[in-house]
This record gives structure tokens, C-alpha cells and sequence, in this order.
């Protein structure tokens, strides 16, 4: 089972390139037929899992993948998972 890894703790503060990782990992997801994305926003406020359990859920993205799961174990991590 192939898994990407995205790290957003070295760009917390910046929304542009929060947006354009994302998209990169979800298109290389794709490209690769990786079946999932380990994404990791880190604990802290938790204003940047929001924000990216909000772009998550915009229809042009949510059509994307399959499902999306929250750690139960570690509240800073979410799995993004495709089918193919």
C-alpha cells in the first residue's frame, strides 16, 4: 500500500502555499494511483486542520478522493484515501 506524506507545519502561516501543497499531493496522488494521503497539520490551535478539512470539502476536490479519516490516535494527522 503506497502512502504520500504532506507536512504543513514549515508553512502554517501561509495560505497560498497550504492551497497549492494540497492540490500538488492530491494531483500527484492521482497521477501515481497512490491510494493514500497522510496529511499533517500538527496539533496546536487546530485552525490548520480546519483549514484544511475545509479544502477538503469543496466539491471540486471532495470529487477526488474516496474518504477521508481524522486520527483517532493523533489529532494532527488526516488520511486522505482514493480509489482506483
Amino acid at each position: 500500500m503506497a502512502k504520500l506524506k504532506l507536512d504543513l507545519h514549515d508553512i502554517y502561516n501561509k495560505q497560498k502555499a497550504i492551497e497549492d501543497s494540497l492540490n500538488e499531493i492530491i494531483q500527484e496522488a492521482i497521477d501515481c494511483k497512490i491510494d493514500t494521503v497522510e496529511i499533517i497539520p500538527g496539533k496546536g490551535s487546530g485552525q490548520l486542520k480546519k483549514k484544511v478539512l475545509r479544502f477538503l470539502q469543496q466539491p471540486e476536490i471532495k470529487k477526488l478522493y474516496h474518504r477521508i479519516e481524522k486520527d483517532s490516535k493523533n489529532f494532527g494527522r488526516i488520511f486522505v484515501y482514493f480509489k482506483f
